[in-house]
């Protein structure tokens, strides 16, 4: 029986937060082991079965994984009872071009994909309410990480001083080198650069750092809020680095559920 591999977060009581690893599958080469995404070139019948393999570690069907088509857009969508009256074409359309799902729904784990980039999960143990975002650095820019937090406050009444988060693995800041280009939107952004990046030959930003301020900034707790400290770049026997691995590979699933 297939037993996936997969790194929890303490984040709080009635809830389980985690990222998945390479290990405990049966996608081969780039994929491998544990893969769940299948927007990034994976075979059908490897997602299925890792995907139900994750069920059956938390206990709930298949269909209550719930995983969106990111775009590295600033679009979240919250998960509702409805959502699961709708056919899996309706299901896969809605999800379509979203970078961060809510819920408050028990049983179901949502979560987003990536394989460098940063993911970001949010607890509202108050509210009883979720959160998991996909970080790249064009979502760090355009501010994804705020805005899902200001979104748990408008949906859940989310205090955001009681707000609980984890930044996930992804790419350090000795890792991701940068072109101007993208130094000058973080800068334009209001970033502090000289706490946020170093010049090497070329430049460097510290993407996990970004997500973290983002979260300081809106008004989460410094010691609300803890780092995976996952490179994923250098740590990609464990875990998927596209800039290792090239984008057609795996992708990390980091999740969270309420119990």
């Amino acid at each position: 029986m297939l037993r996936p591999r997969l790194t929890y977060y303490n984040i709080g009581g009635g809830v389980v937060a985690f990222s998945t690893t390479r290990h405990g599958g049966v996608s081969k080469d780039s994929y491998g082991e544990f893969n769940i995404n299948p927007y990034c070139g994976d075979t059908p019948e490897a997602v299925s079965e890792n995907r139900e393999a994750l069920a059956n570690e938390l206990g709930i069907q298949p269909d209550h994984i719930v995983l969106p088509h990111q775009t590295h857009g600033t679009g979240i969508y919250g998960i509702v009872p409805d959502f699961f009256l709708l056919s899996t074409e309706q299901r896969r359309a809605s999800l379509d071009g979203v970078d961060g799902m809510l819920t408050d729904m028990r049983g179901v784990c949502i979560g987003v994909s990536t394989a460098d980039c940063i993911p970001v999960l949010l607890y509202d143990e108050e509210h009883h309410a979720v959160g998991a975002v996909h970080s790249g650095w064009r979502g760090t820019v355009k501010g994804i990480v705020a805005k899902a937090v200001r979104e748990m406050g408008r949906q859940f009444h989310t205090d955001v001083h009681k707000l609980r988060a984890v930044v996930g693995p992804g790419i350090s800041l000795e890792n991701f080198e940068v072109g101007d280009e993208v130094y000058d939107e973080f800068a334009s952004t209001g970033f502090d650069m000289s706490h946020m990046a170093r010049k090497y030959e070329k430049w460097h930003i510290n993407l996990p750092e970004c997500c973290r301020i983002q979260l300081i900034d809106t008004g989460v707790s410094p010691q609300n809020i803890q780092m995976a400290n996952v490179c994923t770049y250098s740590q990609v026997d464990d875990y998927f680095s596209a800039r290792r691995l090239g984008i057609a590979s795996g992708r990390i699933f980091t999740a969270i559920m309420i119990r």
